[in-house]
């Protein structure tokens, strides 16, 4: 069997898995988020945290909820951090330093899970189980409470209310997520992952001499890492690393995992708003540019020329043999393509136009399918921009979902669309225009630029992926791009969270024969050519100068 027809095997068995999941896991999900049932220790955990489940919410207090749990995440994870070196099961590692812990801290509570450190050399078990995996529940849940209420303002009428934060957090978190880690890990330790609390051995290798080696809680991390859209490896390779991803197999279910959820959120979607076709709509956007990134990714991989690159049957440098190169390319465009930043190769390693097609996958915003939650409020948002342009073709007020889109709402919108491309590009500007920065830049030219750019790219976007060649444990990148992560996660959510008060407060619009349909492919149509424009017309000055004037050159 050729490479070739391997990959394209791969990509075939995952379509096939994902839409074999999508109706049961999608209706389960809008079953947990709609139901007035409380499972017992939930019950617990409102009262242990004196939260009332039954009290509906407005949106700014839905915010306040969301923006002061996030900011005791990142003290506690900050604070755990600066003294692993006097905890028990530290290996020990001494503590953190304050810019990284900052940056760390930051990093896992907004669901980015961005490393600038070898995990394996710098944080110990309690760091890494009591800390990082815990974030990489809550913050996904996050994600997913968010998303939640934007449908609720859909569904709702002459209220304000969205729901309660808590008890969206506590539902995603415990019938949700956990469940499905649960099953996971077990599924990956029983293809090789490991899953023990081992200390630190000598480890004999092939060619003589020995290394260094710690264990750990890799496979049920490794699970809500990729389940959850974290991204966060225990290891510094990360998913490429054989503890933690060990055959061809645990790298598809690791991508399936990626997207399940995700993808799964628009049947959510359809079921809440009481039409799946809406739903349906949404989902053919999301499949369609992530089956056009991942056939362009591929072709850019295995057609790349020199005589090298073909005897191995594509471009293998930075890609682990075990899994090809379509393999790689499947994973780099589902990591991308969502806020997960997990890898199994070196994004840097990969062709000019192929580091081009990573990068610009995250530029889209994450929506396709995008992140745990995040996917889909973020392409909500760009079908609340779509309603409008076709509004304006036609002379008629937009409307979507029965609601009014009106000046307040596009204003919404437009900050919502507009704030990620600003951190990246003036973080990039900054770290290119400044003397030391540049100093990290492990290369010259337009590759140097391209990996600066997905440095901030990655952490806007709240991805996490790296490009190598980026030496980013300094000072400057760990607090800059602490702050975009920081920015590029809560601005968007204060903009999602104004939008679905100001559309729960208004009265339905009855649909009439000018309503636009949003359910039919022409709608879909439409979307997928307003995200691709509005991304292209946003970063493609900021593109030329990096991938595609390498992809060209080479």
């Amino acid at each position: 069997m050729g490479p070739v027809l391997a990959g394209v095997l791969q990509l075939l068995a995952l379509i096939g898995a994902l839409a074999l999941v999508y109706v049961p896991v999608g209706n389960y999900m809008a079953k947990v988020y709609s139901s007035k049932q409380h499972l017992r220790v939930e019950k617990w955990i409102y009262k242990g945290i004196g939260a009332n489940p039954d009290t509906e919410m407005t949106w700014p207090a839905y915010l306040r909820g969301v923006l002061a749990f996030s900011a005791v995440s990142v003290l506690f994870l900050y604070l755990l951090q600066r003294l692993q070196g006097v905890l028990p099961g530290s290996l020990h590692f001494s503590s953190v330093n304050p810019a990284q812990s900052f940056n760390t801290a930051v990093s896992f509570v907004t669901n980015t899970n961005w490393q600038s450190y070898y995990g394996e050399q710098t944080m110990g078990h309690v760091v890494q189980t009591a800390g990082l995996a815990v974030q990489n529940f809550l913050s996904a849940a996050v994600g997913m409470a968010v998303a939640v209420a934007l449908v609720r303002g859909f569904v709702r009428s002459r209220t304000g209310e969205l729901g309660n934060f808590w008890t969206d957090l506590v539902r995603g978190t415990l019938r949700i997520l956990l469940p499905g880690a649960a099953v996971a890990a077990v599924i990956l330790v029983a293809c090789g992952a490991i899953q023990n609390f081992s200390g630190i051995h000598e480890v004999g290798q092939f060619m003589g001499g020995s290394q260094q080696w710690n264990g750990g809680a890799v496979a049920s991390q490794e699970a809500i890492k990729e389940l959850g859209t974290n991204g966060g490896g225990y290891f510094n390779a990360n998913s490429a690393h054989p503890f933690e991803n060990p055959t061809p197999f645990t790298n598809l279910f690791e991508v399936f995992l990626i997207l399940v959820i995700p993808f799964s959120l628009t049947r959510t979607f359809g079921v809440m708003v009481g039409s799946v076709k809406q739903g349906y709509a949404i989902l053919a956007t999301m499949f369609t540019i992530w089956l056009g990134f991942t056939a362009l990714m591929m072709w850019s991989e295995f057609a790349h020329h020199g005589p090298a690159l073909q005897a191995a049957g594509g471009a293998m440098e930075g890609k682990e043999v075990r899994f090809g190169v379509g393999g790689s390319s499947i994973f780099a465009v589902a990591t991308t393509l969502t806020s997960t930043g997990a890898v199994d190769s070196f994004h840097s390693s990969f062709t000019g136009l192929g580091g081009g097609i990573t990068m610009l996958s995250m530029m889209l915003g994450e929506i396709a399918p995008g992140g745990t939650g995040s996917g889909l409020y973020g392409i909500l948002i760009m079908a609340v921009i779509a309603v409008f342009i076709a509004g304006l073709m036609v002379g008629r007020t937009p409307e979507y979902l029965g609601k009014k889109i009106g000046g307040r709402e596009m204003k919404l919108a437009a900050c919502y669309i507009l704030i990620t491309p600003a951190l990246v590009l003036v973080f990039t500007a900054a770290s290119m225009a400044l003397p030391t920065p540049p100093h990290s830049m492990l290369n010259s030219g337009a590759h140097g630029f391209s990996e600066v750019l997905y440095a901030f790219t990655s952490a806007s976007n709240n991805n996490g992926s790296a490009f190598a060649g980026l030496n980013a444990n300094t000072d400057w990148f760990n607090t800059m791009t602490g702050l975009a992560m920081l920015l590029g996660r809560f601005l968007p959510m204060i903009f999602v969270l104004a939008l679905a008060g100001s559309l729960a407060e208004q009265k339905p619009v009855p649909v009439t024969a000018g309503t636009l349909r949003t359910e039919k492919p022409l709608f879909t149509g439409l979307l997928v050519g307003a995200i691709l424009i509005i991304t292209g017309l946003t970063y493609f000055p900021a593109l030329a100068l990096g991938p595609l004037a390498e992809g060209l050159a080479s």
